[in-house]
């Protein structure tokens, strides 16, 4: 056996894990009470009593200690946003790889119950080549 490669495979397999929760979670979000506040609680939190968090935002940080970042360029009510984003969503976990929508600071400032959006664009991240990763407060975004 390369114990190489089964390092590497032992490497991703708890961002997997963890990676593959939060998609269950954001594709099954329920309103639940919020006690738990880890990346692996069994729930999204809710803000309102009709309002269920459908996204647990996370961020990525390579191996040398660097934030995993994406540039982007999209069209929101007619105006072009371009920047760097280092804020994603997880839409599916498989062999070792996470592809993730891209998120943006939401535009309108106002809607504290949105601070983000999605480009609509998305980004494979190779797993192997993560070595930290961050969820941030659940939140609701447009889908």
């Amino acid at each position: 056996m390369n114990n190489t490669n089964n390092n590497n495979d032992n490497c991703g397999c708890c961002f997997t894990k963890t990676l593959k929760l939060i998609d269950i979670l954001q594709r099954s979000s329920e309103q639940n009470e919020c006690f738990d506040n880890t990346c692996s609680r069994p729930f999204l939190g809710i803000n309102l009593p009709s309002v269920c968090f459908n996204t647990r935002p996370v961020t990525f940080y390579g191996c040398n200690n660097n934030l995993i970042t994406v540039n982007y360029s999209t069209v929101v009510n007619g105006v072009t946003l371009t920047g760097t984003s280092s804020t994603f969503r997880v839409e599916n976990v498989c062999d070792g790889c996470v592809t993730v929508s891209i998120l943006i600071p939401n535009p309108d400032t106002t809607n504290t119950l949105s601070p983000y959006i999605t480009t609509r664009d998305t980004v494979t991240i190779n797993l192997g080549c993560v070595c930290a990763l961050k969820c941030l407060a659940d939140t609701v975004v447009d889908l």
